[in-house]
């Protein structure tokens, strides 16, 4: 059931690169945001880059403190994307991911006080950790790998 589960996932993950690529070949502007919005999205993916980080990295405090966030990344890379780009390709795609993640965030935290869920303290060391690499990964894919991957260099 979990291949089928993962199949289905990767075939609905392509679906979705593949309509934002037609998307993009002829975007529909609704709105041209200001210049510094590309330095605040920069700032907020690059936070989104830590909190994804720290959903892996064991016993560091940034999960601890905010208990899922990864759910939390997405939802400041979702913002990112929708502050910078002014298209209906952006909004629908990035708007959906924004909203998804509210939702599962807010019925995570629910689950959580349910279950009486308690997050072990971390520990500097790891959250240490846990900043530099998601700043390196940050640093790899705004000034490399984004425009390799998405065609689109957001540093220049």
């Amino acid at each position: 059931m979990e291949g089928l589960y993962a199949v289905a996932s990767g075939v609905g993950f392509g679906l979705i690169v593949w309509g934002f690529g037609l998307a993009r070949q002829q975007p529909v502007q609704l709105w041209s945001p200001p210049g510094s919005m590309r330095h605040l999205a920069s700032l907020l993916t690059l936070i989104s880059f830590v909190l994804l980080v720290a959903a892996y990295v064991p016993g560091n405090g940034i999960k601890a403190r905010m208990h899922h966030p990864m759910v939390l990344g997405v939802m400041l890379w979702a913002l990112a994307h929708l502050l910078s780009n002014g298209n209906i390709g952006h909004l629908v795609l990035f708007g959906s991911f924004l909203v998804w993640a509210m939702f599962d965030f807010r019925a995570a935290r629910r689950r959580d006080r349910v279950a009486g869920t308690q997050y072990p303290r971390g520990t500097a060391g790891a959250t240490g950790i846990t900043v530099a690499v998601g700043v390196g990964l940050w640093m790899a894919f705004a000034l490399w790998l984004h425009g390799l991957l998405i065609g689109v260099r957001p540093l220049g």
